[in-house]
């Protein structure tokens, strides 16, 4: 079987926070989207995290693993994360099963 990151997002989850960065630098403030989803880290439960969203639209419950895009090489050749701009995409579970 593959291994994949799995994160899920839960009905009760379906739903975006916001917060506003103030203006700095003569830059215009930035309202930032946050929606809570799950990390299977190969543990007993999964962990509470927090995806970083593009607009206010939030994704719909289900399973997801990321997307090889938002993933980088950085200045010492390691394979890191985006910073931002982290994109999921939902899981087929006929593709990943054994």
């Amino acid at each position: 079987m593959l291994g994949i990151l799995e994160i899920e997002i839960f009905p009760e989850n379906v739903n975006t926070s916001s917060r506003t960065l103030p203006s700095k630098d003569g830059k215009p403030g930035r309202t930032m989207y946050e929606q809570t989803a799950y990390a299977n880290l190969g543990g007993k439960f999964p962990v509470e995290m927090t995806l970083q969203l593009d607009s206010a639209a939030p994704f719909a419950a289900g399973k997801y693993t990321i997307d090889p895009s938002s993933f980088i090489v950085n200045n010492f050749g390691s394979l890191e994360l985006k910073r931002y701009g982290m994109k999921i995409v939902p899981i087929n579970r006929k593709e990943h099963t054994a």
